[in-house]
């Protein structure tokens, strides 16, 4: 295979796996047409457009690609086929992805047939002076560890007077390594900080139940950005279709922008985005806000490769608005200082740290303090606290800073979630708050303290709302499901580093 297909340079726009349909006759086109080839002239204005990213599809045959040529070398060997949506009435050529396959025991046979999932990915290997290119046109299989999810816009019920969460969601890969203490999430090859992004914001959609165009602002927090120039915002917003479509222009009406203070770069955004969609007359009724990480780290063999066995992947998307809240934002404290504790100067590969400076200085002293300042401006103690869910670059550091401030092992345990995926950085804690979210009760109180070395820490006290309840069942893909699912697939540090690099 040594150039892109054809039909995926023109069946799409924007990375967006969307097609045509015709109101008249009922034909559909897996691209995007002004008129109907059935109907003729009369169907000029009765096109509509078809959104096949969150629709579930069926691999009708395939074919095994053992030695791919040119851009798509670094795949190694894959299945490509067509997929069919909507009983056969589109068909779409495509990459199955997620599979690190044994050229040994394939079978077709085994794969025709089977419902999938699209996916959104890199497309293939470029230059490093080169866009990197993404699409929508690959596919896992939906019995597996990726489930289909139907995206079903639900109208609201009520409008709280207290803006919040009204919908999350969190994606990390099948892929791991295991570790003494710890399992820790891996990119596939194709995956990136971007495309985790985009999955997350997916099922923060699918969760919420709103209009995707509703979303006026979107903040995409990452240290990890495969770009040095050129947002990750921009690309979310575009995929997903947030905010009015100029379809004439292609362009969203919406505000996307990049965040970084490392680990906090996401958290930071939350109290941003609450009081946006809180402003009297605003036309932002919801903001998403993302923390997306390929948290990185030099080879253990190198200087500074300790942290190498604690870098996770992965992705938490949060929206916010005030109708159908499932979370209502208490309140929230700040805290900042110039404390360079970890950095990477520009063009180096990899993130250098100041060992044990990095503890009391830095992530304890700020995490307990920006705890305590919330907890005391609240009139708050412990045990008005039925969560409590700080960053985690390790397992270590987040049980010690709860003991500290006098939490018991029922009140964090259910946030700490290192031990499922690693440090996902900017997803860390964003993470921990949505698994607590899996499991709290309505009229609970969660205190959610971020770190973000260079230094700072988010404190954000969030009662849950009786509709939480409600919309949990809208959630398949949650973070249980993610941490314990039987699709799990653990590779060794030689195929992680590999994983790591990606196209």
């Amino acid at each position: 295979m040594s150039s892109e297909p054809i039909e995926r340079r023109v069946s799409y726009v924007g990375d967006r796996l969307k097609g045509s349909k015709c109101t008249l006759c009922g034909k559909e086109y897996f691209r995007l047409k002004d008129y109907c080839g059935t109907c003729g002239r009369k169907s000029f204005d009765k096109m509509a457009d078809i959104n096949f990213f969150y629709e579930k599809g069926k691999l009708e045959v395939c074919t095994f690609v053992k030695k791919p040529t040119n851009k798509f070398v670094k795949l190694g060997s894959y299945i490509y086929g067509l997929v069919s949506f909507h009983d056969g009435k589109v068909r779409v050529p495509s990459r199955l992805t997620d599979c690190v396959l044994d050229d040994s025991e394939i079978n077709l046979s085994e794969f025709e047939g089977r419902d999938v999932v699209p996916r959104f990915r890199r497309r293939y290997t470029v230059e490093q002076s080169e866009v990197i290119p993404t699409i929508s046109l690959t596919f896992t299989f939906a019995d597996e560890y990726y489930p289909h999810q139907e995206y079903k816009i639900v109208k609201p019920k009520r409008e709280y007077e207290t803006p919040g969460i009204v919908g999350y969601g969190v994606y990390v890969s099948r892929f791991r390594i295991k570790e003494p203490m710890m399992e820790r999430a891996v990119p596939f090859i194709d995956e990136d900080a971007i495309t985790a992004a985009v999955e997350a914001g997916k099922l923060a959609l699918i969760h919420a139940g709103i209009d995707q165009t509703s979303i006026g602002k979107v903040y995409v927090g990452s240290e990890s950005n495969p770009y040095a120039v050129k947002p990750i915002a921009s690309k979310v917003a575009q995929v997903l279709k947030l905010g009015e479509e100029d379809k004439t222009d292609r362009l969203q009406s919406v505000d996307a922008v990049d965040t970084e203070f490392a680990c906090k770069a996401a958290t930071s955004m939350f109290k941003d985005a609450t009081a946006l969609v809180h402003y009297p007359g605003t036309p932002t009724p919801h903001a998403m806000v993302i923390g997306t990480d390929n948290s990185q780290a030099a080879p253990r063999t190198e200087i500074g490769g300790e942290l190498d066995f604690f870098v996770g992947y992965g992705s938490c998307a949060f929206i916010f608005g005030k109708r159908d809240v499932i979370a209502e934002i208490e309140g929230w404290h700040s805290l900042t200082s110039d404390t360079p504790d970890f950095w990477r100067r520009d063009l180096q590969p990899y993130p250098r740290h100041a060992g044990r400076f990095t503890g009391a200085p830095a992530y304890f002293k700020h995490i307990t303090k920006a705890a305590q300042k919330l907890m005391e401006k609240l009139g708050l103690h412990t045990s008005d606290i039925d969560y409590f869910v700080s960053h985690q670059p390790n397992v270590n550091f987040p049980t010690r800073v709860a003991r500290a401030l006098g939490f018991k092992e029922d009140q964090y345990m259910q946030g700490l979630q290192v031990v499922n995926f690693g440090n996902t950085y900017s997803g860390a804690s964003p993470i921990g708050l949505a698994a607590v979210l899996d499991k709290a009760k309505p009229e609970q109180r969660i205190l959610l303290v971020s770190y973000g070395s260079g230094a700072g820490s988010d404190a954000y006290s969030l009662i849950t709302t009786g509709q939480i309840k409600e919309k949990r069942k809208r959630q398949k893909f949650n973070v249980q499901h993610q941490a314990e699912d039987e699709h799990i697939e653990y590779v060794d540090y030689e195929t992680y580093r590999k994983l790591k690099l990606g196209l």
